[in-house]
């Protein structure tokens, strides 16, 4: 008969996460998450196999608590050009000071890495794209494909706050985005 697990599974990637968030995804190992989550290194490769798969796993897990937030908060915004301001920055507020941006670059070298991991990011593009196309269907002739334009424009804008964070990054994407819907809509109008 299996022992019980004294910890789940989702714990355990938990603290995966946190490490790979903290020091990099070099820094996991099952040394280390074994000192992180206080099980032995034996149980966590007999759960988990490899170091592959367990960061292929806890970055799913990533995955997985992004689509939901965005879930969340897409169902709370209106459908407008402000609300799809308002979700971009709401999603902007994970990304912390630029050490944790930074940190954050090498956690999607990993995704871009693993056709898997890379398969979830677009599916959550579309899902994104959708939500934000939602928020200009009311507007005067939206840009065909406005979604992605926006999307692309946050993450650009991620990037260029990044070279320069003098200001929080909530409030940059939010200044940005905002001049962003003025150029489109007003072009439009």
């Amino acid at each position: 008969m299996p022992r019980p697990k004294t910890q789940s599974d989702q714990d355990v990637l938990e603290a995966a996460n946190r490490l790979i968030h903290a020091h990099g995804p070099e820094a996991l190992t099952f040394e280390r998450l074994s000192v992180a989550c206080g099980l032995s290194g034996s149980t966590l490769v007999q759960r988990f196999k490899s170091k592959a798969a367990l960061k292929q796993r806890a970055l799913l897990q990533a995955w997985d608590r992004l689509d939901d937030k965005t879930a969340r908060l897409s169902k709370t915004i209106p459908r407008t050009p402000g609300g799809a301001i308002g979700l971009l920055v709401a999603l902007s507020q994970d990304y912390g000071g630029i050490e944790s941006y930074a940190e954050g670059l090498l956690v999607l070298r990993e995704d871009l890495r693993d056709p898997l991991l890379r398969e979830r990011g677009a599916s959550w593009k579309a899902s994104l794209c959708d939500v934000l196309d939602a928020c200009f269907a009311s507007a005067a002739d939206p840009p065909e494909g406005i979604g992605l334009l926006m999307a692309s424009h946050w993450q650009g804008s991620l990037l260029w706050w990044s070279f320069d964070p003098k200001v929080e990054v909530t409030a940059y994407v939010e200044n940005s985005l905002t001049r962003f819907v003025t150029a489109i809509t007003a072009r439009r109008a």
